[in-house]
């Protein structure tokens, strides 16, 4: 053990100190900050320096060369690749889930939002929380005569991606007005940067609705609601419901990229989500090339038991040994 531990003390060094900067999705960035974090602790010289500044600014930032490596929740489309000054691949690392969180004073902590509904609310046509279509989903709740005041990002952004893509899937009136993409135009609503910047906006202001990961709304004690997924079941996330949407895929294409919001399976929820890593495939650093792919290794092997304690949901074994057989073609 003393031998294996000199070993890998042995080969950090003989890369040097090495700092590495990344930048995008804040959707995984609670579990990406203890990965970094502690993969630098095990690994003396290494620094991961990681932005928090939304997938569309990962994105571009990657493109450009301007970072080490990039993280987006939204697969990057063949023309974003094609015009990228970099060859990148998609890395899965985690999934994870998108809430409807609210702040309804005196409406409890389990409202119900059927896909329609939240589609039209979103859309401006359902504008206070008595409506009687909100209160049909909630028999029993005691529902304000409350303007309904909506919160979106303001950034580009992969939680607005999975979200806005969820709403294209369940309302055709969204996906011909609206559609999906990391940042479009709303049709009401106003604006805070990233997930955390929702989730205060939502805490702030009383009659708002926002939509943020799931550990944004636990981390932030703020209510979330059910949903109605593909099969009629309510849900409220778990790590379970994220895991029975990943489980629903029949292949897992050869890029990684694809959408799971509103599988079918009676237990799957249905704003679920992988999040990926932007990884060069032929880095201008090859010493830095060759920390990315250890870390990715390291991540694989030890990572991913660490997911579920903040509510992301691991890799499926499938997956997971798939990425694993990627990152070792990585030079």
């Amino acid at each position: 053990m003393i031998l294996a531990a000199a070993l890998m003390v042995c080969a950090a060094g003989s890369a040097g100190a090495q700092k590495l900067n990344a930048a995008g999705a804040t959707f995984p960035y609670p579990i990406y900050s203890k990965w970094f974090s502690e993969y630098a602790t095990q690994h003396p010289g290494v620094q991961i320096n990681y932005q928090s500044i939304g997938s569309g600014g990962g994105i571009r930032q990657v493109t450009e060369g301007t970072v080490d490596f990039g993280a987006s929740d939204m697969p990057m489309t063949d023309t974003m690749l094609s015009q990228s000054k970099v060859k990148l691949i998609h890395i899965p690392t985690v999934l994870g889930a998108v809430v409807p969180v609210y702040n309804v004073p005196g409406a409890g902590t389990d409202l119900k939002f059927a896909p329609d509904v939240l589609a039209d609310i979103y859309l401006g046509k359902i504008s206070n929380w008595s409506d009687a279509r909100i209160a049909k989903d909630n028999p029993g709740v005691k529902l304000p005569n409350q303007e309904i005041y909506v919160v979106h990002r303001s950034d580009g952004s992969g939680t607005t991606f999975i979200f806005t893509d969820y709403l294209s899937k369940v309302s055709p009136d969204w996906k011909t007005s609206v559609g999906a993409n990391s940042a479009v135009a709303w049709p009401k609503g106003i604006g805070g940067k990233g997930n955390e910047g929702v989730a205060g906006l939502v805490r702030q202001m009383p009659g708002a609705i926002g939509y943020v990961e799931l550990i944004y709304a636990l981390q932030n004690k703020i209510s979330y609601g059910y949903m109605r997924n593909a099969a009629g079941t309510w849900l409220k996330a778990s790590i379970e419901g994220v895991t029975d949407a990943a489980g629903s895929l029949k292949s897992m294409p050869a890029d990684y990229r694809v959408s799971i919001t509103n599988a079918p399976g009676k237990d799957s929820y249905p704003i679920s989500s992988f999040t990926y890593l932007l990884i060069p495939t032929h880095p201008t650093d090859a010493t830095k090339g060759k920390v990315i792919k250890d870390f990715l290794t390291w991540m694989l092997d030890h990572g991913e038991g660490e997911v579920s304690a903040l509510d992301y949901a691991p890799l499926p074994a499938s997956v997971a040994a798939k990425v694993k057989s990627t990152v070792s073609t990585l030079p």
